[in-house]
């Protein structure tokens, strides 16, 4: 049995297979009517649970929709919809759901969530999302950059702003996948320690940048993602923007990157926090491409894990 917990885990041989396969399930859609299952039902007969404490909508909808393209079936719950918000631990939510479903996938706060439960189940476990980690996104993000720029290794990719799960992801990639990164981040803002020695530890170049112009300078990749969340007070939402304010994207950032450089961002996207529409909606920008993607990567995800 196969989870994907983090990009740290599998082989890369197994990463970029899994890149493999999630492109080529997306070339062999195109030309369908959308809606259109895939000829291959390689989850025919299976019930895949979608366990979300957190909102979402395009994790939430490329898996749903994914199953379904691939022939299963799924069944959605909400942390009130479950006695995980009442207190019932991982480990017992884990061992029940392993008797009525194929599949687990976890959209939780705490990490120690999802390792209790991958722990616990006897079916595979998927990480949709924790405070730590976003390994799905940014599989997803890689797979996007691999189809407008070619291969990833031995590329700059420069994050800005908020030093956050998706960050931290793009940090285990980086030592994964062999290109270089460059922190933008004030501070107070940066990812763990822990993520960037792991990324240092595997080879990977990682600086730690505070002049922003000085980050984008050579990137083949520029990457941002939201500074505020909805749980926030007003007091830390006006801390991180006085704090975070210097790294925004904008059209001066892009043009010290690349002449080839594209933009990403895992969205929702704050116009004019952590992004400007001039760039969001640029021609440099593939946001959309890449939350497509999204779909496809986790079709290939479930397939690895399920071995189908």
């Amino acid at each position: 049995m196969k989870h994907f917990l983090d990009i740290d885990q599998p082989s890369a041989t197994d990463l970029a297979g899994i890149i493999r396969h999630a492109r080529s399930m997306k070339s062999a859609r195109l030309g369908r009517a959308r809606g259109v299952r895939d000829s291959a039902q390689p989850l025919s007969g299976r019930l895949v649970a979608l366990v979300f404490e957190k909102p979402s909508t395009r994790t939430r909808v490329s898996f749903d929709t994914g199953v379904r393209q691939l022939g299963g079936e799924v069944m959605t719950l909400s942390g009130a919809e479950t006695q995980l918000g009442r207190g019932e631990s991982s480990a017992d939510t884990a061992r029940v759901l392993s008797r009525y479903v194929d599949m687990i996938v976890i959209r939780t706060h705490r990490e120690r969530n999802l390792l209790e439960l991958a722990e616990h189940a006897t079916v595979p476990v998927i990480n949709g999302l924790t405070d730590n980690t976003h390994p799905c996104q940014v599989m997803g993000d890689v797979m996007t950059f691999e189809e407008h720029r070619g291969p990833i290794a031995n590329r700059r990719v420069a994050w800005f702003g908020d030093g956050n799960n998706v960050c931290s992801s793009f940090l285990h990639a980086a030592g994964q996948f062999g290109f270089s990164i460059t922190l933008a981040c004030p501070e107070p803002y940066r990812p763990g320690e822990e993520y960037v020695a792991y990324a240092r530890s595997m080879g990977a170049a990682v600086t730690l940048a505070t002049d922003p112009q000085v980050a984008a300078e050579g990137a083949d990749l520029v990457v941002t993602d939201a500074w505020l969340s909805m749980h926030d007070t007003e007091d830390l939402r006006n801390e991180k923007r006085e704090c975070l304010g210097a790294f925004q994207v904008n059209d001066q950032i892009m043009a010290a990157a690349t002449e080839n450089a594209i933009f990403m961002h895992c969205l929702p996207a704050y116009r004019g926090e952590e992004v400007t529409s001039a760039v969001l909606d640029g021609p440099k920008s593939v946001v959309f491409d890449e939350a497509e993607n999204r779909l496809h990567i986790q079709k290939a995800i479930m397939r690895y894990c399920l071995e189908v």
